[in-house]
């Protein structure tokens, strides 16, 4: 299988195509490429039993297609704990490389890096790592940006975009640490957040809805990302 296929099954799973069907907009928006290709692909996928595909509905991915897609995600966060933990990554570097390392990372090595970083449940930018068996911890998370002044929560995990990843390592934010919303910008302005030791810092409201953290009470708005 070539890593662009690969690449197909694992942003469908991401978009949660284990359980229902994704359209050809969401794949083509994941991927970043046109839409005339997505379709294409799919047609390939499908006639190789990889995905249930249904034109004008959406991509619902097989049991073998589910389990490449797994495969791939775990060895692709196993491999982001190992090159942070080990050999200093940042987070966009560990992203970066990952890319390359999970297609080409036998089941036998994942299960061995598994073992000796200790069964790790997430990795560096907040992911859940999925069991062998296709499982996967779910915590229910809502973006930064529907946070109100005065409200405390705590930085859980963060899209995966090298840009995005550089911009908030720079800033320290890091998961797990605890925010507080100290004053929000009017029609979608920055965020100045107080950050654990009392440092501020403000981040762009674009920023802000790529940030995840716990889910807040009063709020209804709930993600269960993979």
């Amino acid at each position: 299988m070539t890593p662009n296929k690969e690449d197909y099954l694992k942003a469908i799973y991401k978009l949660g195509g284990a359980e229902e069907l994704i359209n050809n907009k969401q794949i083509a928006d994941a991927l970043k490429i046109a839409p005339a290709s997505v379709t294409e692909m799919l047609g390939k996928l499908s006639r190789e039993g990889l995905i249930r595909y249904e034109p004008y509905k959406g991509s619902l991915l097989t049991a073998e297609g589910l389990r490449v897609a797994i495969s791939l995600v775990r060895g692709h966060r196993l491999w982001e704990v190992f090159l942070m933990r080990h050999l200093g990554y940042s987070w966009s570097e560990a992203h970066e490389d990952a890319e390359l390392l999970e297609h080409i990372t036998p089941l036998r090595l994942t299960s061995r890096l598994d073992k000796f970083l200790n069964y790790p449940a997430y990795c560096p930018h907040g992911s859940a790592i999925p069991h062998t068996d296709g499982q996967i911890d779910s915590v229910p998370l809502q973006t930064l940006n529907l946070l109100s002044a005065g409200e405390t929560s705590h930085i859980r995990k963060v899209t995966e975009e090298r840009e995005l990843l550089d911009y908030l390592q720079n800033l320290e934010i890091e998961i797990g640490s605890a925010i507080t919303v100290v004053s929000v910008g009017a029609y979608e302005g920055p965020l100045t957040l107080a950050l654990d030791g009392g440092k501020r810092v403000q981040i762009s409201y674009k920023a802000a809805c790529q940030i995840y953290v716990d889910q807040a009470a009063q709020h209804n708005t709930t993600i269960t990302s993979q």
